[in-house]
């Protein structure tokens, strides 16, 4: 898809996929993956996955190229893009509820072929795009993130955020010695062990994690795999099919689950259909900021500690980090926000409203206020329900002086310099003022020295949600930020075993005859410069027992690669089920 139909702030994590940066090694490792979940999952997964691969572009024998799952996926009302690993999660949010698929370009490495804690292509393109093609789910996802893009998610989140993504990439670097794991490892515990509590964006982040990544679809009984966690991962797809992962009936009461992203999950969800998943959602919906607004609200965003949006009743937006809330019973009278602040309307920052005019901070009452007229009389009003007449007629403009008695005890007391109207209702939206006073009480709000006043008009907050209005004025965000993997500088043992297998992967595609003599030669390569490298030589053996008869295979070819992956299983244990896997593949596909 073309990156500049994307939002500015997101153009910036779309990446080149550079289809050269994979190697014969990356290909063989693909290959090895998607034989052995399509065999599984062909009895396992949702049936709408096998059918789904070939509908997303995405192929068995070699890694896909993101411009054509775009292509593919378009005409299911998605689109993809190439990303590199971990992007923060109000981009990716922000960029499904769009319905765009982000994926991340990098491939897992045989040390990973189980499972990397780094997200790759295998996740991102054969676990989450088959089951797009299903309606009802490809809706959930969008409706998902456009909910989970409102989130309030809180620093204690991002910090986490941030330990997650350096563990994963010190974990997938094959240079990274024990100690780095250690400490990375350490750092997160750290941070994990210092969170307060469970923000709305952590509470979303597990109903995605029991759905979208780790869920099943069907009978308790019989259960099937529609999350991407699981159709990317042989291991954990087979684990999640056996009778010591305890399921259960998605219900709400999954977001009461945690989960630890480096251990096999002890339960997992089972929906029955995906329907059911959009009513789930509804109901969670129910209890977010956005929905119920007010005082419950507020308290969240002070909580969080990060860049949110205040919505009040007239529709003016207000996006800052909120420091406190004055309240007077039960209901907010005050907003305090410190650091850059933005006021904006339907998403669009207002003239003059940005973090350039409000760099320091922003504060405003909110309720009903009486405002002394020039007949002297008063009367409690909502000055955004009056039109630009009546608000007139009350006194409320330019140049003329005014005290608005609030109805929770502010006073402010001032000089209007301007009205700014709503274009939509003309209705008041902001109240600018000079020479003001701001007072609750005996405690000072706003001192005349401090200069111009903006004060937000609204009696009541509507809504609170994540991140500012206008994304692409207020500027860079603490859960926006970007990190690229570096490419990786081979050395010449590694080029030398990318060498290998591209010529392995060139005889498997070289047409019904093979030269027995070009195996030989290779297979002494192979047991010269690669002799622990399990997958090189189950390739060989493939080629060996396609091309060769029984005895001719077996005689020259065959007894040495069992000699050396005998000798590879007894330095290495754990490679003795990688092996017998691939054999199995093998031969099961030989039989067709």
């Amino acid at each position: 898809m073309a990156v500049n139909t994307l939002p500015k702030h997101l153009e910036r994590y779309v990446v080149e996929q550079d289809y050269s940066r994979y190697t014969p090694v990356d290909q063989a490792v693909w290959r090895h993956i998607m034989r052995q979940l399509r065999a599984f999952l062909a009895v396992h997964a949702h049936p709408c996955y096998l059918d789904g691969l070939v509908k997303t572009g995405i192929e068995i024998d070699r890694i896909p190229r993101i411009d054509v799952m775009n292509e593919k996926l378009e005409k299911f009302g998605w689109r993809a893009v190439p990303v590199s690993g971990f992007i923060p999660p109000a981009a990716f949010m922000e960029l499904q509820s769009l319905g765009v698929l982000p994926i991340a370009s990098d491939m897992r490495s045989l040390d990973h072929l189980l499972y990397t804690p780094a997200p790759d292509i295998v996740h991102e393109a054969a676990g989450h795009a088959p089951i797009l093609v299903d309606p009802a789910f490809a809706h959930y996802l969008k409706s998902y993130a456009q909910i989970a893009r409102r989130a309030i998610i809180s620093r204690e989140d991002m910090n986490q955020y941030d330990a997650i993504r350096v563990l994963s990439d010190i974990k997938e670097n094959p240079g990274s010695t024990t100690s780095q794991i250690k400490q990375a490892e350490d750092q997160l515990q750290n941070v994990t062990s210092a969170m307060r509590g469970v923000s709305e964006a952590a509470i979303l982040g597990r109903m995605n994690w029991w759905t979208a990544e780790y869920g099943l679809i069907g009978s308790l009984k019989d259960p099937k795999i529609f999350g991407a966690g699981l159709l990317s991962s042989i291991g954990e797809s087979r684990a999640a099919m056996g009778s010591t992962v305890k399921k259960i009936p998605l219900s709400i009461e999954c977001i009461n689950f945690s989960y630890d992203i480096t251990e096999q999950q002890p339960q997992l969800f089972v929906v029955s259909n995906f329907e059911k998943l959009t009513d789930v959602l509804d109901e969670l919906t129910k209890k977010m900021a956005f929905k119920i607004g007010g005082v419950e609200s507020l308290e969240k965003a002070v909580l969080s500690e990060t860049v949110n949006t205040i919505e009040l009743d007239t529709g003016l937006q207000i996006s800052g980090m909120l420091k406190s809330i004055k309240v007077v019973d039960a209901q907010p009278a005050y907003l305090i926000l410190q650091g850059p602040t933005q006021l904006s309307l339907d998403g669009h920052e207002l003239v003059a409203q940005g973090v350039d005019c409000h760099r320091h901070g922003f504060g405003s009452p909110i309720g009903r206020t009486t405002v002394e007229g020039r007949d002297g009389k008063s009367s409690l009003i909502h000055l955004g329900a009056l039109s630009r007449t009546e608000v007139s007629r009350i006194g409320i403009q330019p140049k003329e002086k005014v005290i608005l008695n609030f109805e929770s005890g502010v006073v402010v007391s001032g000089k209007i310099e301007q009205c700014t109207f709503s274009p939509k209702t003309d209705r008041l939206l902001i109240l600018t003022l000079v020479d003001v006073s701001v007072n609750l009480g005996s405690e000072i709000l706003f001192d005349p020295s401090w200069g111009r006043y903006d004060m937000a008009v609204g009696q009541a907050v509507s809504s609170v949600q994540g991140g500012p209005a206008d994304r692409s004025k207020f500027g860079d965000t603490d859960d926006f930020t970007r990190k690229i993997i570096p490419r990786t500088v081979y050395q010449d043992s590694a080029i030398q075993r990318h060498n290998l297998y591209q010529q392995v992967r060139a005889l498997r595609e070289s047409g019904p005859s093979v030269d027995l003599k070009l195996v030989e030669k290779l297979l002494a390569a192979i047991s010269k410069d690669a002799a622990t490298d399990w997958l090189l030589l189950l390739e060989i053996q493939e080629i060996a027992e396609k091309h060769f008869s029984p005895s001719l295979a077996k005689e020259k070819i065959l007894g040495v690669i069992q000699t050396l992956l005998a000798k590879i299983v007894e330095c290495e244990p754990k490679s003795a089920s990688l092996i017998s896997d691939g054999q199995k593949i093998m031969h099961l596909e030989s039989q067709r």
